[in-house]
């Protein structure tokens, strides 16, 4: 049961890009990716699979926009996976080690449903109820966006009191160190990466909170261009029009936080900004065993060819 329920939970925060799960981490690299758990007896197990993404296999989906929708499904697909195999070795089911198919999916429904409900349906039912704003575009795209971010804080601001969930920011935010130890060039060892930061400019949490910035700015135009040839728009209009567009609105968010991550003007600090402080919540400080775990999975992850890659910029696409 405590298994069923943290994954309820916990795939919520996947769809924000996270790649720590639970009671460990993974690591995507070019052509493979690892997950790497310690089991209740503080024994380590690797999960390693070959991974070539559909972006690096096809001109379409390589293109701007394209890659950032593409990269957000198989994002989701391999959290989800990875997430489903942490729990089997963290949690174990002493009376039955064989995954039940019927749970995993009954789980994996409510968690799109919650985040539908959360971050789509629920600020636009209560943006219609509270204010007459329905035919103003710009206006009511404001209002649900703001009450869209505010869910979304609130969320993971509650998920964060439950002692698992915490632990699940713990690894999340020795990933990142770990990361940025990797990027350095320096030896990645515990000591070395206890020093660098949890937070990290191209976190999924820095990916979400553009991802809902952005729909307020999409879902306005397209408002304005549903009114314009309908003339008034019903909520449910509204969401047949508006959950398609998702994917549209991830690519575009992909392509923002590439060029934030990498300038330093001042308004792609400003950019930054937002999703660095959510890291605070999202992200924590990791205790020796979780970093070692971290090390663990990247190591794996490179296999062979980690030497030559130490202090290049080859987990970026994978931070979570």
């Amino acid at each position: 049961m405590l298994k069923t329920i943290l994954l309820a939970v916990m795939k919520p925060t996947i769809l924000v890009g996270g790649q720590a799960v639970i009671e460990g981490v993974m690591m995507r690299v070019p052509g493979s990716y690892a997950t790497a758990v310690r089991d209740p007896k503080g024994k380590i197990h690797v999960d390693k699979h070959d991974f070539i993404s559909i972006t690096e296999k096809s001109d379409l989906w390589a293109k701007p926009i394209f890659r950032g929708m593409a990269g957000l499904y198989e994002a989701m697909k391999m959290g989800m996976q990875t997430l489903q195999w942490s729990a089997d070795i963290a949690i174990p089911d002493e009376k039955n080690n064989k995954p039940n198919k019927f749970v995993e999916l009954l789980s994996s429904i409510f968690a799109v449903g919650l985040a539908i409900t959360l971050f789509m349906i629920a600020p636009m039912w209560i943006t219609t109820k509270l204010f007459d704003v329905e035919r103003e575009a710009i206006t009511f795209n404001l209002a649900s966006g703001g009450f869209r971010i505010t869910f979304f804080i609130i969320y993971i601001f509650l998920i964060s009191l439950m002692k698992d969930v915490s632990r699940l920011f713990q690894y999340h935010g020795a990933e990142h160190r770990v990361v940025y130890n990797f990027e350095s060039g320096e030896e990645v060892e515990i000591k070395n990466a206890q020093n660098f930061p949890t937070q990290h400019p191209r976190c999924g949490t820095s990916f979400m909170f553009i991802v809902l910035l952005s729909a307020i700015i999409i879902f306005s135009l397209v408002d304005s261009l549903l009114l314009y040839i309908l003339g008034n728009i019903s909520l449910p209009i509204r969401l047949i029009v508006h959950l398609p567009m998702i994917p549209l609105v991830a690519g575009l968010s992909y392509e923002v936080i590439k060029i934030t991550a990498r300038k330093q003007s001042f308004i792609f600090k400003i950019l930054r900004a937002p999703g660095l402080w959510l890291q605070n919540i999202t992200t924590q400080k990791p205790d020796n065993d979780m970093v070692e775990v971290a090390i663990i999975a990247l190591k794996e992850a490179f296999g062979d060819k980690y030497d030559e890659m130490v202090g290049k910029e080859y987990v970026a696409e994978a931070i979570g």
